[in-house]
């Protein structure tokens, strides 16, 4: 007679090393964290480049008389902050 194990999956032999899926599933989540990650990383510096390229309009502007020095200033630290 085989007895059956009780209680949750997770603590029976559906997360045992030995299973084949295991080997499957694991590396497949460490690469979906890692795209995750990428792709939030990807977006952090998309936003910062954002911020460069308005900085450095602010300074042609500047730079042509469009604006005074005290708007430049105050623009500047509204778009470093």
């Amino acid at each position: 007679m085989h007895a059956e194990q009780e209680g949750p999956i997770w603590s029976g032999t559906f997360w045992n090393a030995s299973w084949p899926i295991t080997w499957i599933v694991g590396p497949l989540m460490m690469v979906l964290c890692m795209a995750i990650m990428m792709f939030m990383m990807r977006g952090h510096r998309r936003h910062h480049a954002g911020d460069s390229d308005a900085l450095a309009i602010l300074k042609a502007r500047f730079a042509r008389g469009d604006i005074t020095r005290s708007e430049y200033d105050e623009q500047r630290r509204i778009i470093q902050a």
